[in-house]
């Protein structure tokens, strides 16, 4: 039996995977739940999982779980603080930890279970997209497996052959691959005339044509920053130079992505839109597992359309890749620069054709320097959101009309 650490618990990654382990319980057990203050959820799980820990990060909170679950009878230990996260994610009878904590708070516990040898689900994009070579290196240091939780990058592994071991040297050149290949919807504004994007609106940017989603997420598909920072990742996860990871618009987001390789064959992954497929991948790999998910009824998919990525309406895709170029913090700094400027955005400081060039200046200005602790990750991170803050600032009053 597989005994689990699932990082960040509460959230939708971790709500899934527990209804794929759920459906399995001679297979896995779940050692450890964790999330940073969500304590009514995380109670709700330790009454139905029996957990041997529960995490939370606040203290105010970890103080009502711990009474909630004592008048419950139940034998739950509860930790707190980020410490405890680690500890979680490190114990010796874990084989596998989902990485699913939002945001740079996850980084220390996702590189300590990859130091640890574990089996790493990662659901944590700034995993990769702030610490990429720093990540990479734990991984191969420990000796731990990596397996991908987006579904994009899901989508990629399942399409290459079953021995491929992310973050190996060499991979991508020892399988014959000639190109990866990231689906994108293109969002709401992919037919949207070039000169009305100035005007659009937060709301009319939420409204993906596809996806129901966070207001964030849903503002970085339609600047298409959520697919340049999953070129990123990519080319961390695969060992793949970013010429041969290229950027495909398919609409109907129905393949979510692909693989083609030297022979001229292309291996592609189908499926519903529901993150237990690519849950379910990365608990068993290689086997297959039942996962809840509806089978795809071909019948009705209609046709599927693929264009070329528009670099002048998306152009956060070009920075993303120029961020991998320059390499070190320049990641780490456009994500950051790109989360205040969404913000600014969300709440009517700022046009939505300013977030790329707020990135961009803010790309062009800061140093980069060498990735070789968390604490320079930090210190980039924060001197970005101070530089794209004062650039928000200047900007001027928006108006808007519905383009």
């Amino acid at each position: 039996m597989k005994r689990l650490t699932i990082l960040g618990s509460t959230g939708s990654i971790g709500a899934n995977t527990l209804d794929v382990v759920a459906r399995h319980p001679g297979r896995y057990a779940v050692e450890a739940l964790a999330a940073a203050k969500s304590d009514t959820k995380l109670l709700a799980q330790c009454l139905e999982h029996k957990p041997r820990y529960a995490v939370l990060v606040d203290a105010a909170a970890a103080e009502r779980l711990q009474a909630a679950l004592k008048a419950k009878g139940s034998d739950t230990q509860v930790l707190q603080g980020a410490q405890a996260l680690e500890r979680v994610a490190t114990l010796p009878e874990v084989g596998a930890v989902m990485a699913a904590i939002v945001g740079a708070a996850g980084l220390p516990a996702t590189l300590a279970a990859a130091r640890a040898g574990k089996d790493v689900l990662l659901a944590n994009k700034e995993a990769l997209v702030m610490s990429g070579a720093l990540f990479m290196r734990a991984v191969a240091e420990g000796g731990a497996r990596l397996f991908p939780v987006d579904s994009e990058h899901s989508a990629i592994f399942q399409s290459l052959p079953d021995d491929f071991q992310c973050g190996r040297a060499g991979e991508v050149e020892r399988s014959g691959i000639r190109r990866i290949l990231l689906t994108a919807s293109g969002g709401p504004f992919r037919t949207t005339p070039l000169d009305r994007l100035a005007r659009v609106t937060p709301d009319q940017a939420c409204a993906h044509p596809n996806w129901v989603m966070g207001r964030k997420i849903s503002v970085d598909s339609a600047t298409m920053m959520n697919k340049g920072l999953e070129v990123i990742e990519a080319h961390w996860l695969f060992g793949a130079p970013l010429e041969k990871i290229e950027v495909v618009v398919h609409p109907q987001s129905v393949i979510h992505s692909m693989v083609e390789y030297r022979d001229g064959s292309v291996m592609a992954q189908l499926g519903q839109p529901d993150m237990r497929t690519p849950i379910a991948c990365a608990l068993a790999w290689p086997e297959r597992i039942e996962a809840g998910v509806e089978p795809l009824d071909f019948t009705t998919l209609g046709k599927l359309e693929f264009e070329r990525l528009d670099t002048q309406r998306f152009p956060c895709v070009r920075l993303c890749q120029e961020a991998i170029r320059s390499g070190g913090t320049a990641p780490a700094v456009l994500n950051a620069a790109n989360e205040v400027a969404v913000d600014a955005f969300l709440e009517g400081r700022m046009g939505y054709t300013d977030i790329a060039r707020i990135i961009e200046n803010v790309l062009g200005e800061i140093d980069v320097e060498g990735l070789d602790t968390l604490e320079r990750v930090y210190a980039a991170d924060v001197e970005a959101r101070a530089l794209a803050s004062r650039y928000v600032a200047r900007l001027p009053q928006v108006s808007r009309s519905s383009p």
